[in-house]
């Protein structure tokens, strides 16, 4: 009996080459990348833990993300973001999606590069516009155009995502069509530091 081409996929870790999953995967990107619903998938052919590094920093702060800012402003929030990556970096290997300005921290930066397999969602800002547009919760979208916003942030880190070990097409393509471009992309991909 065929699958039905409609039921998902089953769960091939198996066939996924070990050493793959010898790291935490993180995803980088802007907001709309795909980076939490990407990573869901991927997580889930990779036999591995997902975490939303957003969610894990609501949890720690007992606050919204929203809140966070407001309140204490960006240059609190991007320490508190260091410092959670940083502890789930250090546990067993996961697939992590960071917050769009995760990278663009120095401190974080080096930390994802250093002790991760860094991959970097692209994609196009009509894209990433209609994908905004389908929640409301981001601080940086507040009263602001999304187009214009996205083009602002992509002038400014695009240059600086690119330092990501992998770049992966993100494109308005099925989710499940990215995780196997990461997939193979991971395949492909040596650093000579881990495979001496």
């Amino acid at each position: 009996m065929s699958r039905n081409p409609k039921s998902p996929a089953p769960n091939r870790s198996s066939a996924i080459p070990a050493a793959i999953r010898d790291r935490s995967v993180v995803l980088v990107g802007l907001m709309g990348s795909g980076k939490s619903t990407v990573g869901r998938r991927l997580a889930g052919r990779l036999g591995m833990r997902f975490a939303d590094a957003d969610d894990e920093i609501e949890r720690a702060a007992d606050m919204t993300i929203s809140d966070i800012f407001e309140r204490f402003g960006e240059a609190h929030f991007r320490d508190g973001e260091r410092r959670v990556i940083a502890r789930l970096l250090a546990g067993k290997p996961m697939v992590l999606a960071t917050g769009g300005g995760a990278f663009i921290n120095a401190e974080t930066r080096a930390l994802i590069l250093r002790d991760s397999r860094c991959v970097w969602l692209d994609a196009d800002i009509a894209t990433l516009v209609e994908r905004v547009g389908r929640r409301s919760h981001r601080p940086l979208l507040k009263n602001r155009d999304p187009a214009e916003v996205l083009r602002e942030l992509a002038a400014v880190r695009n240059p600086i995502y690119a330092e990501a070990h992998l770049r992966v097409s993100s494109a308005s393509t099925p989710h499940d069509q990215t995780v196997r471009a990461i997939l193979e992309a991971l395949a492909k991909w040596e650093d000579p530091k881990w495979n001496s």
